[in-house]
């Protein structure tokens, strides 16, 4: 087999087994997806990996659920270096003004990847948040939002943020959203990152 699909299968397989070991809470195997500093950007926190899954764990423990799917994938290999986009939802279900709800927020994780020792291993995982909505469980359920503070979050991520302020976590509010400079400074770290840039 051509080894640059060989490598791209072993990358894809890494991408699915952060989902799955994640949300499974397998935090063991979780751990090996990651090199040792390998960082972690999402809303809620922004990190070195091994405290993303402590601080997971501290929120599973609280009853926080927040799930991950998948879909197609589009991997750039360059020697030791890869930069792998992903599309994926992030689901949150949580309590927003006395109505359970689903917040589903749609995206592509953005992967800094590298090979190391023979194994491949995530170096830093950004999402781009594209676009979310939220829907009350009970879909007789009435939920009014406080539009004020739904507007001071961004667009693509807005119902995911204002979730998750009202269980407690604090949000960044410049995270990379399908336009916008952040989204464009990120497409040129990936393109430094493959030509060996730091």
């Amino acid at each position: 087999m051509d080894t640059a699909l060989v490598d791209r299968v072993a990358i894809r397989e890494l991408i699915e087994n952060w989902a799955v070991w994640r949300d499974a809470g397998d935090w063991e195997r979780f751990a090996t997806v990651w090199h040792d500093d390998g960082v972690m950007m999402a809303t809620w926190f922004q990190g070195p990996a091994s405290e993303f899954i402590r601080v997971t764990q501290e929120g599973w423990a609280k009853g926080v659920s927040i799930l991950h799917f998948l879909g197609g994938s589009s991997i750039d290999v360059a020697g030791e270096r890869a930069i792998a986009q992903t599309k994926m939802t992030i689901s949150q279900r949580g309590d927003v003004h006395g109505v359970a709800c689903d917040v589903v927020c749609t995206g592509r994780f953005y992967d800094f990847i590298e090979r190391r020792n023979g194994r491949w291993g995530l170096v830093l995982r950004q999402p781009i948040y594209e676009k979310d909505r939220i829907d009350p469980i009970d879909p007789a359920a009435r939920l009014e939002l406080d539009q004020d503070r739904l507007a001071q979050f961004p667009k693509g991520y807005r119902h995911l943020a204002y979730i998750q302020t009202q269980i407690g976590y604090q949000v960044k509010l410049d995270m990379p959203q399908l336009t916008g400079a952040e989204v464009a400074a990120l497409y040129a770290r990936g393109k430094a990152w493959l030509i060996g840039d730091p």
